[in-house]
């Protein structure tokens, strides 16, 4: 992939943080240094960036979330604020489970646990 100033402070943007953003919170980020810059390329740049394997997209029902932490992991997404934190669920497990039940092989999982997190307690 060729050098391009906007994709690496996208790059920068999503390492920044562990909120997981949309591409629309990261346009809006990106707009503060650089005004000119539009969504499309955004988008662009995020997709090459995943295609990359240097960010994870995230499919959050209909939204498209980005992070940078790309080792396996999975996720609790709080249904009243909508933070979503990394945790490690084994996976092992549930890949046991499912070929002794289903004789179904399983090479990933993903696993995305939704409720309230403790901020909303």
């Amino acid at each position: 992939m060729r050098y391009s100033h906007q994709r690496e402070i996208i790059r920068e943007i999503v390492f920044s943080t562990n909120s997981h953003p949309t591409a629309d919170w990261i346009y809006g980020e990106i707009k503060k240094s650089l005004p000119n810059v539009s969504l499309g390329t955004v988008y662009r740049n995020l997709k090459q960036l995943a295609d990359e394997g240097i960010i994870r997209n995230i499919q959050d029902g209909p939204v498209a979330r980005y992070d940078w932490n790309i080792e396996p992991h999975d996720h609790l997404k709080c249904n009243v604020c909508g933070e979503m934190i990394d945790i490690q669920v084994p996976n092992e497990i549930i890949k046991d489970t499912v070929m002794e039940k289903y004789d179904f092989e399983v090479s990933d999982v993903e696993i995305t646990l939704v409720g309230k997190c403790n901020k909303h307690t």
